[in-house]
């Protein structure tokens, strides 16, 4: 019997727009980011649920939603995943405590998340990301191991593979064999933030600001096929796949003379709209 198709969704993060400003100098607001997002023909958007009018904004434009929250105390998840949850039922991200929050307290809190999250039948992912319990690569290995001997059942993770990357200082040959190290769980997700990486930045321009796709971001393309690959020879969790093209604003992620975000982004979604399509090609059901 085949499987349904898998699809993969285009998520846009609401900070690669951070830096997009009108004539008077003055920041897009929330309908121009959500009304830019759909122009350019993606399928959703992600933001904190309590951004005022997001609702409606997201409605008026077709657009798919997925909430993003911080959070470090255990009273804190069941009132963001039930506001994530009234927006829309879009995969959540979780950017859990801080660098230095013990092993032991952040699978407790790990645990008590993924609890509330299915308790809401919500599918809230922990991410792997700077200044969070899951800072390095042994640390998000601890927090995946302990829930795993606690309570039988992996969390849910989103890979955001840039940061061990940086860590590890690995070259681009290597990145497939290092940063996979547990491809089952890669598989059981249902969000990636895809930021484009090497082993010494955390971000790479994808582009030299003239549509030329930068050498350092083509050095990444055979990894994002493989990570498709993975995924699409794994459950199909929902038979869908949400992937933020990750670019965040210069500021704190790119230098001065990278090219501006949103269009970046715009570039990497569709990109990995093109790889996905051409792994699809080669799949059987």
């Amino acid at each position: 019997m085949h499987r349904p198709a898998p699809s993969l969704k285009v998520l846009i993060n609401f900070w690669s727009l951070w830096n997009e400003t009108n004539s008077d100098g003055g920041p897009w607001s929330l309908d121009q980011r959500v009304d830019a997002v759909a122009a350019a023909g993606f399928d959703a958007y992600t933001c904190p649920a309590d951004a005022p009018g997001l609702a409606a904004a997201l409605e008026r434009n077709g657009l798919r939603f997925g909430a993003a929250f911080d959070a470090a105390r255990v009273e804190q998840f069941a009132p963001l995943i039930r506001a994530g949850l009234e927006i829309d039922h879009g995969p959540m991200n979780c950017q859990l405590a801080d660098h230095d929050t013990p092993v032991d307290e952040a699978i407790r809190l790990t645990i008590a998340l993924m609890e509330e999250a299915d308790r809401q039948g919500a599918e809230v992912h922990l991410e792997v990301h700077r200044d969070t319990c899951t800072e390095t690569p042994e640390k998000t290995a601890a927090i995946i191991a302990g829930c795993r001997e606690r309570t039988g059942v992996e969390p849910r993770v989103n890979f955001d593979f840039s940061h061990p990357a940086i860590i590890k200082h690995l070259e681009p040959g290597d990145f497939a064999d290092r940063l996979f190290e547990n491809v089952p769980l890669f598989q059981r997700s249902t969000l990636w933030h895809m930021r484009p990486f090497n082993g010494s930045h955390c971000q790479v321009p994808v582009t030299d600001g003239n549509g030329i796709f930068s050498q350092e971001y083509q050095d990444v393309r055979p990894f994002i096929a493989q990570a498709f690959r993975h995924w699409l020879a794994g459950s199909r969790p929902n038979h869908e796949l949400w992937v933020v093209p990750e670019v965040g604003p210069k500021s704190g992620y790119g230098l001065s003379c990278f090219p501006e975000s949103w269009p970046e982004a715009i570039a990497l979604g569709n990109d990995l709209r093109t790889i996905w399509n051409e792994e699809i090609g080669g799949t059987k059901n």
